[in-house]
């Protein structure tokens, strides 16, 4: 199989819980290799099992005591599930901007979670009514374009912001755009997420 596989239709709402312990140990495998050597790790992709060579895009999230310490993903598809994990749990734990880099004394209080996204499906609307209208609190994961501002909301966010109108206001923020900012031509996708472990 090549190392760059495509992947199938299908596969993506096939559930990835069956791989859930080998990508886990990946992250993990990818923050211990940052530790030790100051760089991502890339697997052997030959090791891994099929699925996790396919083409699919993934967040790591990092918690300490039950606290953010760092997050780092893909919004879109463009190398193989074992190494998007690898590199996105180093991302994770040296190199989101909001934290400094992971230390050895805190290795063992930090947790992983791993969200694969499925492929991003635009959404079609003409009103903010109409697209706040479309949303599925707790499902939808929403990711913003409006020229060269960027932003995405991973439905675990939903958490929090349990309403849509404060959702959308506060991914707004976040591709630092202002509150009440609203434009047709602005580019909407929607995903959903597999949360693992």
């Amino acid at each position: 199989m090549s190392r760059n596989t495509p992947v199938a239709e299908k596969s993506h709402s096939d559930s990835l819980r069956a791989h859930a312990d080998e990508l886990l140990e990946l992250a993990e495998t990818g923050i211990d290799h940052g530790l030790a050597r100051g760089q991502p790790m890339e697997p052997d992709l030959d090791a891994v099992s099929p699925r996790l060579r396919e083409q699919r895009a993934a967040f790591v999230t990092l918690r300490r005591d039950g606290d953010l310490r760092g997050c780092i993903g893909s919004l879109e598809a463009r190398r193989p599930l074992a190494l998007d994990v690898a590199i996105n749990a180093f991302g994770a734990a040296f190199r989101d901007p909001r934290f400094p880099p992971l230390e050895a004394a805190e290795r063992d209080a930090v947790a992983c979670k791993i969200e694969v996204l499925s492929v991003p499906e635009p959404l079609s609307f003409t009103t903010e009514a109409g697209l706040l209208d479309q949303l599925v609190p707790g499902r939808d994961g929403l990711l913003l374009e409006a020229g060269s501002r960027k932003g995405t909301f991973l439905p675990t966010v939903w958490d929090q912001l349990p309403e849509p109108e404060a959702f959308w206001r506060h991914l707004k923020r976040k591709a630092n755009l202002p509150a009440d900012y609203f434009d047709p031509a602005m580019r909407v996708h929607r995903y959903t997420t597999e949360i693992l472990p």
